[in-house]
């Protein structure tokens, strides 16, 4: 389970962070109700995956949300760039349609998909997907079908499951303290914990992170998040860019 974190770059050479450890103020719900305000939910980009993806970066301080082209979500919802969280606003992009993009998004619902403008951002494409499989315990990165790298995990525990769906990565961070619970490096994906509305002053999302608890790797043991050893976190770091997909699989 991530907690709040403030990065000043996606390259893994700048990642910086404070990364507080959790605390006992967590929230913990058996039913998190969510507003889906005009959102839709995405499914999987595969299987038949494609060897690149496009992503979308904000190119100014907000991003409109639309449950249609030319239609806005009935809240009137805007994304701000850089996140509440200090990160540069990215989102993957699903669909396009003339000038506009139907995205997903940072946000409940897991797979929460809107539509944007395509003046709202700049596109860039990123190579890799990655695919997490909680029965196998495994962590495995593709460019389109062929196995870049795979890793042993450390996935939720019964009471506190890691989230399956279709997500990305929208931060990579590193914690300030590479020996804490959070190991050597994060990489934050768009899932959000269905048993955890918040933890460690964070909003319930997860991620694959480090860990100083590496004998625990290849067991259930975390809150919800993907552990994996330092040496493994540090390398999927580098192979992870910000808008990569992610498939969490039973």
């Amino acid at each position: 389970m991530t907690a709040r974190v403030e990065v000043s770059d996606t390259r893994p050479s700048k990642l910086d962070g404070a990364w507080p450890a959790p605390t006992t103020t967590s929230t913990t719900t058996t039913t998190i109700p969510v507003a889906n305000d005009g959102l839709t939910v995405s499914g999987s980009l595969g299987p038949n995956w494609p060897d690149q993806f496009t992503a979308a970066d904000a190119a100014g301080s907000r991003v409109p949300l639309y449950q249609a082209p030319n239609v806005p979500v009935p809240s009137g919802r805007v994304l701000t760039n850089p996140t509440s969280e200090g990160v540069p606003l990215t989102m993957l992009v699903r669909k396009e349609q003339g000038d506009w993009l139907q995205v997903q998004i940072q946000s409940r619902p897991n797979g929460a998909t809107a539509w944007i403008r395509r003046s709202d951002v700049v596109l860039r494409t990123v190579p890799n997907h990655i695919l997490i499989e909680l029965g196998a315990k495994r962590l495995t990165v593709f460019h389109g079908k062929d196995v870049v790298w795979s890793a042993s995990v450390a996935p939720g525990k019964a009471s506190s499951p890691t989230p399956t769906g279709s997500f990305y990565v929208d931060a990579l961070a590193k914690p300030t303290n590479p020996n804490g619970s959070y190991g050597a490096y994060q990489v934050s994906f768009t899932g959000f914990s269905n048993v955890y509305s918040s933890f460690g002053g964070g909003n319930g999302q997860v991620a694959a992170h480090g860990t100083n608890r590496p004998e625990l790797i290849g067991t259930p043991a975390s809150h919800g998040c993907v552990r994996l050893s330092n040496p493994d976190v540090t390398v999927l770091v580098t192979l992870a860019r910000q808008g990569t997909p992610v498939d969490v699989v039973p």
